[in-house]
């Protein structure tokens, strides 16, 4: 038996079309358009759309997906889901001025979003220094200290995070 590749089209009595997405030793991988991700024996009953040859790889669908969300994440603005500590969930955050003037208030979850923003911008541009082909190394090593401090005059807002290692984290004393 003759194994196929990843991106063969299949036909299964069961699960209709699909793409073979991943090959193990035992199991195609078969992502069907109306039933998703499904595994099916190597020798199961199915009618072979169109054959892919030689394209059996190691890498997972699971691994491709993986990297393609750390490289987003690495390179894109936007941030991963951060978890907002359960005491301020419903609370208010609210300015208020000296005198007569009215205050501010918000939702505090409206904030921390803010706040996640920022951290999420900081870090950012934290790889574009550290990738920067202009900047020589002690350039790069200044502005770090800088981000550095940055992070440091942002960990009042820790509170607001669920865990720990979400945090901002300034310098640490030696």
């Amino acid at each position: 038996m003759k194994l196929l590749g990843i991106g063969s089209r299949i036909h299964h009595s069961e699960y209709g079309k699909g793409v073979v997405t991943n090959v193990s030793s035992r199991h195609y991988w078969v992502t069907f358009l109306d039933n998703g991700l499904e595994t099916i024996d190597l020798d199961s009953d199915f009618e072979v759309i169109e054959a892919v040859e030689d394209e059996v790889d190691t890498v997972s669908y699971f691994d491709v997906e993986r990297s393609l969300v750390k490289i987003l994440q690495k390179w894109s603005d936007t941030h991963e889901k951060v978890a907002f500590a359960d005491k301020w969930k419903g609370g208010k955050l609210i300015l208020e001025p000296v005198g007569d003037q009215s205050s501010k208030e918000m939702p505090i979850e409206t904030f921390f979003h803010k706040i996640v923003m920022v951290r999420d911008r900081i870090r950012v541009m934290e790889q574009k220094i550290n990738s920067s082909k202009q900047l020589d190394d002690q350039e790069k090593i200044d502005l770090q200290q800088y981000i550095t401090r940055i992070y440091g005059s942002l960990t009042t807002f820790n509170v607001l995070f669920k865990n720990k290692s979400d945090q901002f984290i300034g310098e640490r004393s030696k």
